[in-house]
Parts: structure tokens; C-alpha cells; sequence
């Protein structure tokens, strides 16, 4: 071996003995001093403290600290000097190791470099007044010079906590913070600029994170681990936490803050970060009045997000929240539905407007670039705004274009089914929010609908290539460039509707839309599902009740006033021409006014009214007809269900005023002897053609008159409907073939009994008297046949003489 690394070895080997030397002085010093040192410590650390802090023991644990002596103190508690009004022990340890500088030993003093606390509650307590039992430690006065003469304070260099409670709890504040520390390691650097730097490794759960515990707790129950990085500024009194990642739970967060503690309540600033989380771990994080809000949503996958948690220690309410939330391309569930390829950048902030405090009502979420697809329809809302979460109220602009066959994923087809078409839509909306749905919205905007098939379910009314134009203002609704096909029917139509959106939640029933209808041809056996009871019944509307629901409800209590002009209108065998009404449609049936319609060469006016009752519809009618050809108004109306006396029999022209009532399937047809009122008519220019009852009768009585064509200068008349029976007051027919008085009951039945009382005297004789009295008294000269029509055994009518006229009479 070379002779330097002998004597290298021999140096080595001297120091050690040297150091072994001492440590066992040191060792052998700390034995025989156990009691004065314990005393020694105690009072170094009593030093500063307003309280006291006492040790039950003391241990040397000489290989820990090697080659300094460490120490481990024994039942240790700290309690401020009014412990015994509120009995909160600041600090109450089983066990503290605390390692002390060798070289300071020797010196006479006590430089304590590291500290661990194990098996230990930490309790910081401030009551409703302020006071905190943190008055235990003496601030410094900075004003006062040091006196070299004094000791320095002991100054602690690295610390561990294991196995420790430690909470913060202040009643003035309504703030509570809780934590169980499994293992807690820091290394703490003093520059001799004043303050400290702090490297820290934690691990703890956090019980309570209660910045109001009026609220609940952020983050409870989850696990913190990670490490920090913090600074104090012995000047500014700034305590910073270096940006670093923290796993909470199984998520990392990258979590910075700031702490000012020149305040008198201390401020604080905490930034947090995540940049993939799941919506209900997050909101899992957070206070219980936050969480049950959010928990009515979820994002089915990962989000990125930012918070600032802002506030003081000192009393007050929440800390002011500021949230970001980046979406993209996620599936959203909301109380409403879901919305599918979900994106958007939202921010949640609980100080939205400033000096107004921080609170529900001053709460606001706003959502920008928000787009998705709902029930497969894609939109988009430039931004949502929603704000005061006491009474939320949302606003925003809603856009979409989509095929309109996809609304039936929306309002499902019992009561509008679509086919093609498309739609367009932007609405500026603002509505109440209840348990998270929108309430009432009011809506302006358009809605441009082109091209579309639509199936009225419960009416079985089906329209082609509708358009439909909707203008939403303030209040109103405005309803323009409709058109609606029905088989061969075309519809234009326009209308509005006041106070639509106020009314459609509150009062449906009071809605009234006003239309104006144009068409150049309505064929209206393709709207005779109007007739029918409504399939199925519209639900009646409760607060769970959905848009689909509502709007169900909508169509079967509003009321529709419409102002009609028409072309021409077929309905089985009826045509008219030039027709006007004003139809007033609700719940319960059709009120009819001011209708005219040109047919059959005359005019048709009436009044009136159709009432909805099951499967049947009762109306009334009042009707004023000039000028129509008898002929084809009896083959319109089917002949009114008289099998006798049809549209074949008949010529002139009619002029009648009817008071009539009656009852019309759900099909459309006039059902059987439901006829009930009065009919009075005048036929000028009117034939009877062919009317075998009378031929019957005048082949024998008139073998040498017309009995094919009998003509009337002027036929005046009144019947009486009821029913089955149609009473015929007494008249007077004047004709070509004879005069006849007729009186009595047609019965479309049994039941007939009409006299007549002809005279035999042919007509023509008297064609030449221009006197009308003359002409008048002459008209029943002769010989008169007292006829009788009854029911015959066949079911016919028969016509016999009356041996009973007087009886009759």
C-alpha cells in the first residue's frame, strides 16, 4: 500500500474515533441531563408563546439524529391561555422527535433542525368573536431592533407529521377544515432575506373542506396526495404555493395558491386545473348545494377544467368560484333529454356582478359555441346565458336547419306526424328555469318550414308540400306564407296570435288565433276529421307534462277564428262557388258566421253553429237561399234523405229561409231523422217531373193533362221538421196540370197524413184572367176531389178519397 494512503486511512480513521468520542460524551451528557434539558427545551419552546406548552418525558434517540442528539418528547399539549373558556387544545401529541444541533448543545443553547409530530391532533379554533386559541404564538415586532444579547427563536429546518388530525375550525366564519394526515414530509430553507421556502410531500383525506358549513364540504372524503412547493415572504406576509399535481381521489389536478396573511383575515387565491375528468367525479368535489345542482346533468365523457376558489378566513359566505369547462365532441344528459356530439366552452362564476356579493342570485353560467344534436336534429346557440341560480333564467339565440321528419323523435306521432320537408330555426329565447328545465320561454325569432308532409293525427287530416313561416315577436305570434295541401285542396293561408306565449302556458284555452284562409279549391271530405272525436284525447297538462303534451293540449282548447275565402268547395256532390265565412273553432265545436257561397246558379247565406258531443256533431243552422236551382240543391244535399220526392222531380228556382237543427256523423253524413225546425220557401219558374205519386193518381183523374211536366207560376210554402215528420201548413199550389190545397204531416216513416183538396177544373180555362180576385174566386169552381195520402200496406204512399175530410180539418 502506498504510504499516502496509509496516512489517509489514518486521518479517516482518527476523525472517526474523534466523532465517536463525542457522540458518546454527548450521549453520556444527555443521560446524565435529562430532566435539565427537558427543562431547557421546554422553555425554549415556551419562549414566544402566549399559553403553555408541556412535555411528559423525554427519550434520547441518538442513532436517529447521528451524529446530531435527537430526542423524542412524550404526551405532548399546547394550549393557549384562554383554554379554559372554549377547551380547544391547540396541540395534543402522543409523541414529537425533535433532533437538536450538536455543536449548539455545546454551546448552551438549543437549535432545533427537525421536528416530527406523530400520533397528534391539531386543533385551530376561532369562536364567534375572532378570538383564535392561534394567539399562542407571539407575532414579532418588526419595529423592534434585535438585541444580540437575546437568544434566537429556535428555527426548525425539517418536519414530518404522521398519523395526525388536523383541523381548522372557525365559528365566526362558518368554516371548517378537516383532515386526517396519514404521512406528511417537508424540508424548509431560511434566506437571509427573511420568510422561508418549503418543499412538502402529503398524504392525508380530507374530511371537511367547509368554506361555509352552512353549505357542506368541497372535496370530502377524497384522498390528497402529491407534493408542494411553498414560499413565505417574512415582508409581504404572502404565502405561495407553486403550481403542482395533486391526485384527489383517483383524479390529478394541477392546484397553485396563494395565501395573504397581512390581512386580518386571511385572503387566499387557489387555481386548479384537470384536464380529464368525468362531470359527476368533479362535481363529486364540490359543496352539496353545487353538487345536487350538477348532478342533473352528466357529460359522458372526460372534460377539461379550470377553477379559482377565492375568499378569506375571516366571516362571510361562500368563496367566490370562477369555473371554465372545455366540452368537445360529448354526449350531454340533461333533466330534458340528450344531447348528442356536444361541444361548447362554458364558465360558471358566483360574483357575476361585482359588489353584489357573492351568492345564488348573483350566480351566472354562460355557455359559448355550444353545439349538438338533440333527438338527432343539429343546433347550435352562439351563447347561453343563464344567470341568478335561485331563480335561474336562461337566455340565448337557437339556430338549426334539419329535416323536419325528425321532429317526431321530439313529439312523437299521436298527435303530428312529418314526412318530408325541412326546417329552419333561429329564436332569440329567454325562459325560467324549474328544477333545471326551461319554463314559459319567450321566444323571438323565425321558423321557415318548406315542402313538408304532415299527418294530424287525432283529426286524420294529411297535408303535402306544406310551408309554413312562423314570426315570433316579443308577445305575439305572427303566422305567414302557409301553404297546406290535402289531397286536391290547396290552402294559403296567414294568421297571428296575441299574447301567444304568456297564454300557452297559463290559460290555452284563452288563446285565439285569427286566420285568413285563401284557397282556389277545398274539397272538405279531406277535412271531415274535424267532424270526429278527437284520437286520443288530449292529455290534461300537469307540471311533468312535456313539450309534445303541451302542445297536444294547445290544439284541442284554443280557438281558432278564421276568416274564409274560397274559390270553389266540393264536399260529396255540392259545389260552390265565391264562398266567404268567419268560422270561430274551439273546444267544443264550430261557431258559424257571415258565411256566402254562389250555388247552383243563386246564393246561399247562413248562420250558425257545430257542437262536438262524442261521435256526432249537432248543428244549427240559419239559412237564406235566392235564386238556386231546386234542381241541383236537392242533389247537393242528397235530397235531405227523402226517398219520394228527389232532385229528378224538381225545376225553379228557390228562394227559402231555413231555422234548421240536426246532427251530423263523424263520417260527415246527415244521420236519419235528426232534422228538427222550420223551412219556408218560394219556387218561382218550378216544374214537378215525373212525381209518380201524382201521375198515380192523374192518369185516372187527368188522362188528357201533362202529368210529366206540371208547372208553377209561384210556389210558396212552410214546413215544419221534426224528425222523422215534416209538417206541411196549409198552401196553395197553383200549377199547370191543377190547383190544389194540401195540408199535413210527410213522414219519411209511417205516419203520412196529407190532405188535398183538388178541384177538377182544368187550369188552363182560367189562364186567360188577368183580374186576380176573379181568378182567385173561380180557382175551386166545380167539382173538388177531397183526397187523402196515407201510408199504404206496401210501405208507399197512397192516395184515397177522404170520407173523413171533415174530421180532418
Amino acid at each position: 500500500m502506498p504510504r499516502w494512503s496509509k496516512i489517509t486511512l489514518k486521518v479517516i480513521g482518527i476523525l472517526i474515533g474523534l466523532i465517536l468520542i463525542i457522540f458518546s460524551a454527548l450521549a453520556l451528557y444527555v443521560n446524565s441531563n435529562k430532566e435539565s434539558l427537558l427543562q431547557t427545551i421546554t422553555q425554549k419552546l415556551n419562549k414566544n408563546l402566549n399559553g403553555t406548552l408541556t412535555i411528559g418525558s423525554m427519550e434520547p434517540t441518538f442513532l436517529r439524529g447521528f451524529p446530531g442528539v435527537s430526542i423524542k418528547l412524550l404526551k405532548v399539549t399546547m394550549r393557549d391561555s384562554l383554554w379554559k373558556n372554549h377547551q380547544h387544545t391547540l396541540l395534543d401529541a402522543k409523541e414529537l422527535e425533535v433532533s437538536v444541533n450538536t455543536l449548539s448543545l455545546l454551546k448552551g443553547t438549543v437549535e432545533i433542525k427537525k421536528i416530527g409530530i406523530n400520533d397528534a391532533a391539531i386543533y385551530l379554533f376561532t369562536d364567534s368573536n375572532g378570538y383564535s386559541n392561534t394567539a399562542i404564538f407571539r407575532k414579532k415586532d418588526k419595529t423592534k431592533k434585535k438585541d444580540d444579547s437575546e437568544s434566537s427563536s429556535p428555527e426548525i429546518r425539517k418536519f414530518t407529521l404522521n398519523n395526525v388530525s388536523f383541523v381548522v375550525d372557525n365559528k365566526k366564519g362558518h368554516k371548517l377544515f378537516q383532515f386526517e394526515i396519514y404521512d406528511l414530509k417537508g424540508n424548509i430553507d431560511c434566506p437571509l432575506l427573511g420568510g422561508w421556502d418549503a418543499e412538502l410531500k402529503l398524504k392525508t383525506l380530507a374530511k371537511s373542506l367547509a368554506f361555509n358549513t352552512r353549505r357542506g364540504s368541497f372535496i370530502k372524503d377524497k384522498l390528497l396526495e402529491g407534493p408542494f412547493k411553498v414560499s413565505y415572504n417574512d415582508n409581504s406576509g404572502i404565502v405561495q404555493v407553486a403550481p403542482n399535481t395533486l391526485n384527489i381521489g383517483n383524479d390529478p389536478f394541477i392546484i397553485g395558491a396563494k395565501f395573504d396573511t397581512s390581512k386580518e383575515n386571511t385572503e387566499f387565491t387557489i387555481n386548479i386545473e384537470t384536464k380529464n375528468i368525468l362531470w359527476r367525479d368533479a362535481s363529486a368535489l364540490l359543496a352539496p348545494n353545487i353538487t345536487a345542482k350538477l348532478n342533473m346533468f352528466d357529460l359522458k365523457q372526460p372534460i377539461h377544467v379550470y377553477c379559482t376558489l377565492g375568499g378569506n378566513m375571516g366571516p362571510g359566505g361562500d368563496p367566490s368560484i370562477n369555473v371554465k369547462a372545455l366540452v368537445k365532441d360529448n354526449t350531454l344528459t340533461t333533466p330534458g333529454g340528450v344531447v348528442d356530439n356536444c361541444s361548447f366552452t362554458g364558465q360558471f362564476t358566483n360574483s357575476y356582478i361585482s359588489g353584489k356579493g357573492i351568492s345564488d342570485e348573483n350566480s351566472a353560467i354562460k355557455l359559448f359555441n355550444f353545439k349538438g344534436s338533440y333527438a338527432q336534429i343539429p343546433f347550435s346557440i352562439d351563447t347561453a346565458f343563464i344567470n341568478n341560480l335561485n331563480k335561474p333564467i336562461a337566455t340565448g339565440i337557437f339556430k338549426s336547419q334539419f329535416e323536419i321528419a325528425k321532429l317526431n323523435n321530439i313529439i312523437g306521432e299521436e298527435m303530428l306526424k312529418f314526412g318530408k320537408g325541412t326546417a329552419n330555426v333561429k329564436l332569440a329565447y329567454r325562459a325560467d328555469i324549474v328544477d333545471f328545465q326551461l319554463t314559459k320561454p319567450y321566444v323571438k325569432g323565425l321558423v321557415d318550414i318548406q315542402n313538408a308532409d304532415v299527418s294530424y293525427v287525432p283529426r286524420k287530416v294529411n297535408f303535402k308540400n306544406t310551408a309554413i313561416s312562423l314570426n315570433f315577436t316579443d308577445h305575439d305570434l305572427y303566422i305567414k306564407n302557409i301553404r297546406l295541401q290535402s289531397g286536391k285542396s290547396v290552402v294559403f293561408m296567414e294568421g297571428s296570435v296575441g299574447n301567444f306565449l304568456n297564454l300557452y302556458y297559463t290559460d290555452p284555452e284563452k288563446i285565439l288565433l285569427n286566420w285568413k284562409i285563401r284557397s282556389p279549391e277545398i274539397h272538405l271530405g279531406e277535412f271531415i276529421g274535424f267532424l270526429g272525436t278527437r284520437k286520443p284525447k288530449a292529455k290534461k297538462r300537469t307540471r311533468q307534462s312535456n313539450f309534445s303534451e303541451n302542445l297536444n293540449e294547445l290544439f284541442e282548447k284554443s280557438q281558432v277564428n278564421m276568416n274564409i275565402k274560397v274559390d270553389k268547395i266540393y264536399y260529396s256532390k255540392f259545389l260552390a262557388t265565391n264562398a266567404n265565412a268567419d268560422l270561430l273553432l274551439t273546444e267544443n265545436g264550430i261557431a258559424i258566421k257571415n258565411v256566402s257561397v254562389k250555388h247552383s246558379g243563386g246564393s246561399v247565406s247562413l248562420n250558425g253553429s257545430i257542437a262536438q258531443k262524442g261521435s256526432t256533431n249537432n248543428f244549427k243552422l240559419n239559412t237564406v237561399i235566392t235564386n238556386v236551382d231546386i234542381k241541383n240543391f236537392f242533389y247537393s244535399f242528397n235530397n235531405f234523405g227523402m226517398k219520394t220526392l228527389t232532385s229528378k222531380n224538381l225545376k225553379g228556382y228557390l228562394f227559402s229561409t231555413t231555422n234548421i237543427s240536426g246532427v251530423i256523423s263523424d263520417k260527415g253524413n246527415l244521420l236519419p231523422n235528426s232534422l228538427y225546425g222550420s223551412i219556408a220557401f218560394n219556387l218561382k219558374k218550378g216544374a214537378l217531373l215525373s212525381f209518380d205519386p201524382i201521375k198515380n193518381v192523374g192518369k185516372f183523374a187527368f188522362p188528357f193533362r201533362d202529368l210529366d211536366n206540371i208547372t208553377f207560376t209561384n210556389l210558396n210554402g212552410k214546413f215544419d221538421v221534426r224528425g222523422q215528420k215534416i209538417t206541411i201548413n196549409p198552401m196553395q199550389i197553383n200549377s199547370s196540370l191543377l190547383n190544389m190545397d194540401i195540408a199535413g204531416i210527410y213522414s219519411m216513416s209511417t205516419g203520412t197524413n196529407i190532405t188535398l183538396d183538388i178541384p177538377l177544373r182544368n187550369p188552363k180555362k182560367d189562364a186567360d184572367i188577368t183580374d186576380k180576385d176573379e181568378k182567385r174566386a173561380r180557382r175551386m169552381k166545380g167539382i173538388v176531389l177531397h183526397l187523402l195520402a196515407t201510408d199504404g200496406e206496401d210501405g208507399k204512399i197512397k192516395i184515397k178519397l177522404n170520407r173523413n175530410r171533415d174530421k180532418t180539418k
